[in-house]
C-alpha cells in the first residue's frame, strides 16, 4: 500500500530531474509516465508544439463526473548564482527538513498527488482522482492550457486541487497577471544633435514614467472589497529589466525592457491591456513623427487570468473540509487555479510549504509540512471512497 515512505522516495526521485524551465522536462515526464504505467495506471502525455517538452495527465476510479483534479507542475527555478549547500538536484534533510531545488515549489506536491493515485487505485475510490502535471508554469502559467483542454476527455471533476505551497491553507484568490517585452528601435544621431534622432532610451522613459503613474494612481484609490485582502490592495505595474544604448554621446538606436500587471479579481484585465497598448502606440507615433523608421515592437509573454473567491465553491468547500482551515487567504502571486477557473473548473490552491522558500538558494520543505501533504491526501482518498 503506497505510504509516506512512496511519497519521499517518489519525492527524491522528481527532485533528481534538473527540469529547470529554460530546458526539456522530458525525461521526468517519461520516468513518471513509466511509473504509473508499473502501478497500471495509463497516462496520457501532452507534447509542447516544438517537442522539447510535455505535460501529463492520469485518472484513476470509475468513469464518472464529480471526481478531483491534483494540479501541479514539473519545472523549478535556476540554481545559477545561488549558493547552496548541497546539490540542489539531490534531496537532503537536515533539522526537519527537505533541501532540494523544487522540493516546496512544487515537487513536493508533485510527489504527495502521485502516491495518493495509486492510494486511490488500491482502494478503489467511487469517484475519480485524476493527476495534472504540467510544464513552463515558472514561465508564465501558459503551457498548462492545452493540457486543460486535453483534460476534456475525462469525466468532468468537480474540484481543482493546484497544490502550490500554502502551508495546507486554502487560497482561493490570486493576482491575475500579464507581461510584455518591449523592443523599441530609436534612429541614431550625435547628441549634440538629439533632436533629429530619436532616443529609444528616452522614449521608453515616457513608457515607464505611465508605469510609475498607474502605481501612483492605483495606491492613492480607495482598494473594493475584494482588492482589500490582497497585499498590496491594489494592480501594480512593474518592469524589472532594461538594456539600451551604445554610447553616451549616441542617441539610442534600440532600447529593451520589460512590463508586467498583477491585476486584482474585480478589475477587468482587457481594460488594462487597452491603456498599455494605447499609451505605446502614443508614444510610438510621436517617434515616427521624428523618423519614420522608429518604432516599437510589444511581444506578448503570457496573460494568466485571475482566481477568484467562488460562491459555494465546491474546492474550496472540500480543501476546507479537509483541512479544517476556515479562514480567508488569498496571495498576490499568479497560479495555474486562474487558468482552470478560466476554463468551467471550481480551483482552489492549497498545497504543503511555505512560498516565501521558493526560488531560494537551499530551498526546502519541511518535513511536519511534508507529513501534513499526506495525511491530506489520506483523508481526501477517503472521501472519495464513500
Amino acid at each position: 500500500m503506497p505510504d509516506l515512505a512512496t511519497a519521499r522516495a517518489l519525492l527524491a526521485s522528481l527532485v533528481g530531474f534538473p527540469s529547470v524551465s529554460r530546458d526539456s522536462n522530458l525525461d521526468l515526464i517519461e520516468w513518471v509516465r513509466a511509473w504509473l504505467e508499473g502501478h497500471r495506471i495509463a497516462a496520457t502525455v501532452v507534447p509542447s508544439p516544438d517537442g522539447r517538452k510535455a505535460s501529463l495527465y492520469a485518472q484513476v476510479g470509475p468513469e464518472v463526473p464529480g471526481g478531483v483534479v491534483l494540479s501541479g507542475h514539473t519545472d523549478v527555478v535556476p540554481v545559477d548564482g545561488q549558493a547552496w549547500t548541497s546539490d540542489p538536484f539531490t534531496v537532503v534533510e537536515r533539522d526537519g527538513r527537505l533541501y532540494g531545488r523544487g522540493t516546496c515549489d512544487m515537487k513536493g506536491f508533485d510527489a504527495l498527488a502521485l502516491a495518493a493515485l495509486v492510494l486511490a487505485k488500491r482502494r478503489g475510490v467511487k469517484r475519480p482522482l485524476q493527476l495534472a502535471l504540467s510544464h513552463d508554469e515558472e514561465l508564465g502559467c501558459v503551457a498548462c492550457i492545452p493540457m486543460i483542454e486535453a483534460m476534456a476527455a475525462l469525466p468532468r471533476a468537480s474540484a481543482v486541487i493546484v497544490g502550490e505551497p500554502t502551508m495546507m491553507k486554502v487560497v482561493t484568490g490570486h493576482k491575475g497577471g500579464m507581461a510584455y517585452w518591449l523592443r523599441v528601435k530609436g534612429y541614431e544621431v550625435h547628441s549634440s544633435i538629439m533632436h533629429e534622432g530619436v532616443s529609444a532610451i528616452l522614449e521608453a522613459a515616457k513608457l515607464l514614467a505611465w508605469v510609475n503613474a498607474q502605481n501612483a494612481a492605483n495606491r492613492a484609490a480607495k482598494p473594493g472589497p475584494l482588492a482589500a485582502l490582497f497585499n498590496p490592495p491594489w494592480t501594480t505595474v512593474h518592469t524589472g529589466q532594461i538594456a539600451g544604448g551604445t554610447a553616451h554621446n549616441i542617441t539610442a538606436g534600440s532600447c529593451e525592457f520589460g512590463i508586467d500587471f498583477r491585476v486584482v479579481p474585480g478589475e477587468d484585465p482587457d481594460i488594462w491591456q487597452r491603456a498599455f497598448h494605447a499609451k505605446v502606440a502614443e508614444v510610438e507615433a510621436e517617434m515616427k513623427a521624428v523618423r519614420p523608421e522608429a518604432g516599437i515592437a510589444v511581444d506578448e509573454r503570457f496573460v494568466v487570468p485571475p482566481l477568484a473567491p467562488e460562491t459555494h465553491g465546491a474546492a474550496e468547500a472540500l480543501a476546507r473540509a479537509l483541512t479544517g482551515d476556515n479562514a480567508r487567504h488569498v496571495v498576490s502571486y499568479g497560479t495555474e487555479a486562474g487558468q482552470f477557473q478560466a476554463r468551467g473548473w471550481s480551483a482552489v490552491v492549497c498545497g504543503p510549504g511555505d512560498i516565501a522558500q521558493a526560488h531560494q538558494a537551499d530551498e526546502y520543505l519541511t518535513v511536519a509540512q511534508f507529513n501534513a501533504g499526506w495525511a491530506f491526501m489520506e483523508d481526501l482518498v477517503e472521501g472519495l471512497c464513500r
